[in-house]
């Protein structure tokens, strides 16, 4: 199974969350330490418990903003 993550840079530490699985949290020190986490957490946070399906779609849109004159 594969599920899209969000890790975001938070003043003192990194913190991330699994979007298909509610609750699914974890931090670190760095990105990299925050994935391997989340790994971890999914595990526990799952065990016993149906695996959800991944229905989240992640992609990009590109942003220009207008020069200030």
């Amino acid at each position: 199974m594969r599920y899209a993550i969000v890790i975001e840079k938070a003043p003192n530490n990194y913190s991330g969350y699994i979007l298909d699985v509610l609750g699914c949290v974890a931090t670190g020190e760095t990105p990299e330490e925050v994935k391997q986490r989340l790994q971890e957490a999914i595990v526990m946070h799952l065990e016993g418990e149906p695996i959800p399906p991944s229905t989240t779609l992640v992609d990009y849109i590109e942003f220009a903003p207008e020069a200030n004159n």
